[in-house]
């Protein structure tokens, strides 16, 4: 779900949590604003000024969505209480996601941080709820409005399907009983897969049958069949490299490359030869950077026999190191923050290796095939 983070722009903060709102927010929010404008309000308020229910409309939804905030915000601060930082609330198509650093770190934890968000909305139900039984005129169908909401908002998130709240719910579950995250992990994604699937069967069933709703459902359920197959997959990756160090996928036999050869030297005598997808460049023992086939695709080929090395190779930057004794998946984890496919293994001030992406995939593969 990172893709969700990016397009996503801060406009607040709240107890210490950056608020953001994604481009797709602007979308839903305009349509929930125009239904209740055009529809909702006009049919249980009629004989009121267009105005008036286009303002109705607009607070509403702000509502809404302070509304799923607050849900958010449940799951921020209960991670919180088990020092899980909160990078992010980020408000978007289909409602809210807390962006956590880090998992629970057992099974009852992940139950609180899971059930926190639907009962912070049977709260939010239960003060409208009453609002809308002591309140008269707009505020009343108001109140009556966001009380059905905020109801019908923790109980769409209880069903078992990962990662929904009831899908963390049902893994915190599992691992209770199995003892074992990784397969809780996989085992609640799974059934979340079949969940989504449902959702997508279900909606185009409804369209077929004239209901227009029923796109919102293949939406929802695209969105967490992927989302379950992402967390699948993760988790089988987490599992593989569990207790793997750097320092055992890490390439054994390194091999340099010199600034002043030419790009043509480097590609027929070491990218071709050795099959590898980049190079440490190296000068009189000292480390200058990296150039991968990336840096040879952007020179012209016929420019292939003026061009050295040195004109085209990544520069190194610090935070491409890692130590040998450093946690594999830390290491993937670099890779995938700064967009690059190998760190550098430093060991003291010494360059001893590489590890790669690929290496880590690879070695991800063969796991998967001893289990």
């Amino acid at each position: 779900m990172n893709g969700l983070f990016q397009g996503a722009w801060k406009i607040g903060t709240i107890m210490g949590i950056p608020i953001r709102v994604h481009f797709t927010w602007f979308v839903v929010f305009g349509l929930i604003t125009w239904s209740l404008s055009t529809f909702y309000f006009p049919m249980v308020a009629p004989d009121l000024p267009v105005t008036s229910y286009w303002i109705k409309g607009t607070f509403a939804t702000i509502l809404i969505f302070i509304s799923v905030a607050f849900h958010e915000l449940a799951h921020s601060l209960v991670a919180m209480r088990y020092k899980i930082s909160i990078e992010s609330i980020t408000l978007f198509i289909f409602g809210g996601v807390a962006q956590m650093k880090g998992e629970p770190p057992h099974p009852r934890a992940e139950f609180e941080i899971a059930i926190a968000g639907p009962l912070s909305s049977f709260f939010l139900a239960i003060i409208f709820f009453f609002l809308s039984a002591n309140t008269i005129g707009s505020l009343k169908i108001l109140s009556s409005y966001l009380a059905q909401v905020n109801l019908i908002l923790g109980i769409f998130n209880l069903i078992p399907g990962f990662p929904m709240d009831g899908g963390r719910v049902l893994r915190s579950i599992i691992w209770q009983k199995k003892k074992n995250f990784f397969y809780a992990t996989q085992r609640a994604a799974s059934i979340g897969q079949k969940i989504a699937l449902f959702f997508i069967f279900f909606g185009i069933f409804s369209l077929f049958t004239g209901m227009v709703g029923g796109l919102w459902l293949v939406l929802i359920g695209w969105f967490i069949y992927t989302a379950a197959q992402t967390s699948y997959q993760q988790s089988t990756i987490q599992e593989a490299l569990s207790g793997v160090k750097v320092k055992d996928i890490m390439i054994k036999d390194i091999v340099t490359i010199s600034p002043s050869i030419t790009i043509d030297e480097a590609v027929n005598n070491y990218f071709l030869r050795y099959g590898y997808g980049g190079f440490p460049v190296v000068s009189d023992g000292k480390y200058l950077g990296i150039i991968t086939l990336k840096e040879i695709k952007n020179v012209p080929q016929n420019a292939f026999k003026d061009t050295k090395v040195s004109e085209v190779y990544v520069k190194h930057k610090k935070q491409w190191e890692v130590s040998p004794e450093e946690e594999a998946i830390k290491a993937l984890e670099v890779m995938i923050r700064e967009d690059t496919g190998r760190l550098v293994v430093k060991e003291g001030d010494k360059i001893i290796s590489l590890i790669t992406r690929n290496g880590i995939a690879r070695y991800v593969q063969i796991r998967g095939q001893q289990k």
